[in-house]
């Protein structure tokens, strides 16, 4: 799909628009300067900057200057194939913390982040109307390939079946964990064998809060202009 046409775009602006929207489509995230320098064929990242900074005066584009994957499509040229997903908080993975609650619409507070995800990438049976997602603290998840300051993307749940990753409540705080119910107890699996399971009784109070649907990488540390 091309990206609408601008007037008074050049060349290299118009390249750089097609490439953000095919990158947008192809992963979970936008690309970073030197990937949009690298396609385009413009080695100064610099010059990347100065290009992104007209795009942006003309409302092609938003900029989000404290990450270096903070570009991203704007007005009549984001695909109607994507989906912005507001990120609400952290989770943590490894002790408790807690987090906005998740299923409020947080979209229209400047406050809150969001991510941007291709539907192609979603699960065939997710709409992905009432995804969320949430900045994972912590290294108790890391054999499930999920670092500290990944982003996952959540479905509400209040449900949850034996070895599913879930957000789990309890005592008011929230953590990310393999789920599973057994005989007078739940357990709450981190996927590091230096971690210690944590232990719920049934008689004590849980909430299972959220399934996750996907796991966005940790962000590159910005590029040096």
């Amino acid at each position: 799909m091309m990206v609408r046409k601008s007037k008074g775009l050049g060349e290299r602006h118009q390249k750089i628009l097609e490439f953000l929207q095919e990158y947008q489509r192809a992963n979970r995230y936008p690309p970073s300067i030197r990937e949009i320098g690298e396609k385009t064929g413009i080695s100064s990242t610099s010059v990347v900057n100065y290009y992104l900074d007209q795009l942006e005066k003309k409302g092609m584009i938003e900029r989000d200057r404290k990450i270096s994957r903070g570009v991203r499509l704007s007005g009549p040229n984001i695909s109607a194939d994507t989906l912005r997903v507001p990120i609400l908080g952290p989770i943590a993975a490894g002790p408790f913390m807690l987090v906005p609650e998740p299923g409020v619409n947080y979209m229209n507070d400047k406050e809150y982040d969001a991510v941007d995800i291709a539907r192609s990438l979603l699960p065939s049976k997710e709409k992905g109307n009432d995804l969320y997602a949430l900045e994972v603290k912590g290294e108790s998840m890391i054999d499930a390939m999920i670092n500290d300051g990944d982003i996952i993307v959540m479905k509400p749940a209040i449900e949850a079946r034996n070895g599913e990753m879930v957000a789990v409540r309890v005592n008011d705080e929230y953590t990310l964990k393999y789920f599973f119910k057994e005989k007078d107890r739940y357990r709450l699996q981190p996927a590091n064998p230096k971690m210690k399971p944590i232990i719920v009784k049934k008689s004590e109070p849980l909430e299972i809060k959220g399934k996750v649907v996907m796991v966005i990488r940790k962000m590159e540390k910005p590029l040096a202009a």
